[in-house]
C-alpha cells in the first residue's frame, strides 16, 4: 500500500519535476545534456533521484525556478589580452595560433607565421559566471598544410582569485624548446545583466530609471568609457510557429544573444503562440551590435529545433514601442512561419559609443570551422564584381572627358581641374567627401534615392540540400577536397573585399545615421585641422607617435581606426538580414523548376 501510494504521489509531481529540469535547460544544454523525453510519462523514485541529481550536477543549485536564471548571468568579464610568443621555433614551416576555453566559451587567435618573437596583441572577453569554477586552458598550436597540426603546448589559469580591475602579466613555458606565451589578464567588474518578470522592468522603477539615465548622460561620459549603454528587452510573445510535435504542436523557448553575451527565456509547452513575458537586460559594450532572437523548439534528447530568428541592430530600436517581426529562416534568407512580439529601450552616451567605434571590434566565440558553399561564392564574386563595374564606370567616365566624346561635359571637366590643381590645397579633400555627404543626405531626405537602393536581392532562401546531394557524388568532392583550404580562403577575400566597398558606400548613404554623423564630425575635425595646421606638423606628430608608442605602453594593441570604424558599418549582406520583412501584398504564382 506504502509503494501505491509513493506511485501515486510521483505520477501526480512528475510534471512538476519535468518543469523544474527543463527549467534547468540553459545549464544542462551548455553542458551538452538533455532530459529525455520518455521522462516526462510514468516515473519510479529511482527515475526522480536521477532528475534531481542531473539538476544539481549541472550546476543548478537548489532545485527551484531562481536557480536557471542565476546560472544565466555573469557579474563580470575577464579581458584577456594575447600580446606575443617568445624564443620560439625558428626553423618551422607553417602558422602559429592559439586557443582559448573557459566553460563553453571557446576563441581561436589569427594565424601568424611561425618566428621567434610573434606578435598578437589581440583582446578576447570571457563573462564570469558565478557557477563556472573552471580554469582558462590555454593551448599553442603550430599547423602545416590542411590537417597537420601540433600542440606546443597546453597549460590552465586560475582566474578566480586575480583582483578587480587589475591588470595581471602571465609568462607560461611551453612545451620543451618551443619557447613562452606571454599574455594579460584583468577582471572587470559588470552590472546590468538580469532576467525579471514583466511586471518589475528596471525601467519602470523611478529610481532605478534615474539612475540609468544619470549614468550614460553627457555630464558623465569621461566615466567607465568601457560601459557604452544599457538595454532592455520585453520578450512577450509568439504566434503561429512552426510545429515540430507529432501533436502539431511545439515546446517554443526564446534565446537573445547581445554579442557574446546570451540570455533565454523558460519552455512553454504544447502551443504555437507562447507568452513567456519576461524582461532581459544587457550592457551595452557596441552600440553597433546587433540583438539576435532565435525560437527554439525543444525536442527531448535530441539538439533542439530552430523554428526561427530576428536580428535588430541596436541603433534602429524604438524606445518603447511594442513591435511584431516576422522570423526568418536558420540562414537568414526568406521568411519563416511566425512572428514575435518584442518592447525595447536602449540607453547609451554618444560620446562613449563614438569612441568605441574606433576600437578594436569584439571577437565573436569560436564556431564550427567554415564550410565551403558554391552559393556563398557565386554571391561573393558577384558582389566584387558590381564595386569592380562601378569603379570601372567611373574611370570610363573620366576618360570620356579626356577623349572629348561630349564638347560640354570636357569643357567642364577641363576649367574644373584647372581651377582645383591651381588653388589645391590638402583640406579640401576631407571638405569634399563631406560635401558628398551631405549631398547624399539631402538626396535622401528628399526621397530622390534611397538608401537601399543599390542592395543586391541576396536571398539565400534556396534549399541547401544541393550542396547535401552534390556532397555524396565521390568523384567530385575529391576533387573539391584538394582544393577546399584554397577555396575557402578565396571565397573569405572576396567577401572582405566586397564588404569593404559596401560599408564605404554605405557610410555616404546614410545607411546607419549614427556612423555617418560621427563620419561628418570626423571629416569636420579632419577639415579644420589641415586648414590651420601645416601638413608637415601633423605628419611629424603622426611618426613621433608611432615611434614611442610602443616605449609608452609595450603591450599596445595595434589598430587601425579607419577599419575599426568600417567594421561598423553594416555591408548589403547584413542589410538584408536586419531588414523586417514586409508583408507580401499579392501572391506570385510558383515558379517551376527546369
Amino acid at each position: 500500500m506504502l509503494c501505491r501510494w509513493i506511485n501515486g504521489q510521483i505520477e501526480r509531481q512528475c510534471e512538476n519535476v519535468h518543469q523544474i529540469v527543463v527549467q534547468m535547460y540553459p545549464v544542462i544544454w551548455q553542458r551538452q545534456m538533455a532530459v529525455p523525453r520518455h521522462f516526462r510519462g510514468r516515473m519510479t523514485i529511482e527515475t526522480v533521484s536521477v532528475l534531481c541529481l542531473i539538476v544539481f550536477l549541472s550546476g543548478g543549485g537548489r532545485v527551484g525556478g531562481g536557480a536557471t536564471k542565476n546560472s544565466q548571468l555573469w557579474s563580470g568579464v575577464f579581458g584577456i589580452t594575447l600580446v606575443e610568443g617568445q624564443d620560439m621555433p625558428e626553423n618551422v614551416q607553417g602558422d602559429i595560433y592559439v586557443r582559448y576555453r573557459l566553460g563553453e566559451q571557446k576563441y581561436k587567435s589569427k594565424n601568424l607565421c611561425v618566428q621567434a618573437n610573434p606578435q598578437w596583441r589581440e583582446r578576447f572577453d570571457f563573462n564570469k559566471y558565478e557557477d563556472c569554477l573552471e580554469p582558462l586552458q590555454v593551448e599553442v598550436f603550430a599547423k602545416r598544410g590542411r590537417k597537420s597540426e601540433e600542440s606546443w603546448g597546453m597549460f590552465e589559469v586560475d582566474l578566480s582569485r586575480l583582483p578587480v580591475a587589475t591588470q595581471q602579466l602571465y609568462t607560461h613555458v611551453l612545451d620543451e624548446d618551443k619557447g613562452r606565451l606571454v599574455f594579460l589578464a584583468t577582471l572587470n567588474p559588470c552590472c546590468g545583466v538580469s532576467i525579471n518578470e514583466f511586471n518589475k522592468t528596471p525601467l519602470e522603477q523611478p529610481d532605478e530609471r534615474d539612475q540609468i539615465l544619470e549614468k550614460y548622460s553627457l555630464k558623465n561620459s569621461h566615466k567607465s568609457l568601457r560601459e557604452v549603454g544599457f538595454l532592455q528587452v520585453k520578450v512577450v510573445s509568439a504566434t503561429d510557429l512552426t510545429s515540430t510535435d507529432l501533436n502539431g504542436k511545439s515546446d517554443p523557448f526564446c534565446v537573445l544573444e547581445l554579442g557574446n553575451s546570451r540570455l533565454q527565456t523558460h519552455t512553454i509547452y504544447k502551443t504555437l503562440s507562447p507568452e513567456w513575458k519576461k524582461v532581459f537586460t544587457f550592457p551595452i559594450k557596441d552600440i553597433h551590435d546587433v540583438l539576435e532572437l532565435t525560437v527554439f523548439g525543444e525536442d527531448g534528447d535530441k539538439a533542439p529545433d530552430l523554428l526561427g530568428r530576428v536580428a535588430i541592430p541596436l541603433l534602429t530600436v524604438q524606445n518603447g514601442q511594442q513591435v511584431t517581426r516576422g522570423l526568418k529562416k536558420a540562414n537568414w534568407g526568406g521568411p519563416a512561419k511566425g512572428t514575435i512580439s518584442l518592447v525595447m529601450e536602449v540607453h547609451y552616451n554618444p560620446v562613449r559609443a563614438g569612441i568605441r567605434t574606433f576600437k578594436p571590434i569584439e571577437e565573436k566565440f569560436l564556431e564550427d570551422n567554415p564550410k565551403f558553399a558554391k552559393k556563398v561564392l557565386a554571391q561573393n564574386i558577384y558582389r566584387v564584381r558590381k564595386i569592380t563595374m562601378a569603379l570601372l564606370h567611373t574611370l570610363q567616365y573620366i576618360k570620356s572627358c579626356f577623349q572629348w566624346e561630349s564638347r560640354q561635359r570636357s569643357i567642364i571637366a577641363f576649367l574644373i581641374f584647372i581651377v582645383t590643381v591651381w588653388a589645391w590645397e590638402l583640406f579640401m579633400l576631407p571638405l569634399f567627401l563631406l560635401l558628398l555627404i551631405g549631398w547624399n543626405y539631402f538626396q535622401i531626405t528628399t526621397e530622390r534615392i534611397s538608401s537601399n537602393q543599390d542592395l543586391v536581392n541576396m536571398n539565400m532562401t534556396d534549399d541547401e540540400e544541393e550542396d547535401e546531394k552534390e556532397s555524396g557524388k565521390k568523384g567530385l568532392m575529391d576533387k573539391i577536397h584538394m582544393v577546399q583550404e584554397i577555396v575557402i580562403t578565396v571565397q573569405n577575400i572576396l567577401d572582405e573585399i566586397a564588404c569593404i566597398g559596401e560599408r564605404v558606400k554605405n557610410t555616404f548613404n546614410w545607411s546607419v545615421p549614427f556612423l555617418s554623423c560621427l563620419a561628418c564630425l570626423v571629416l569636420f575635425v579632419a577639415t579644420a585641422t589641415l586648414y590651420y595646421i601645416p601638413l608637415r606638423y601633423i605628419i611629424l606628430i603622426w611618426g613621433v607617435n608611432k615611434f614611442t608608442k610602443k616605449l609608452r605602453n609595450p603591450y599596445a594593441i595595434d589598430n587601425n581606426e579607419i577599419l575599426d570604424f568600417l567594421k561598423r558599418v553594416p555591408s548589403d549582406v547584413q542589410k538584408v538580414q536586419y531588414s523586417e520583412l514586409r508583408a507580401p501584398s499579392v501572391q506570385s504564382p510558383p515558379r517551376r523548376r527546369r
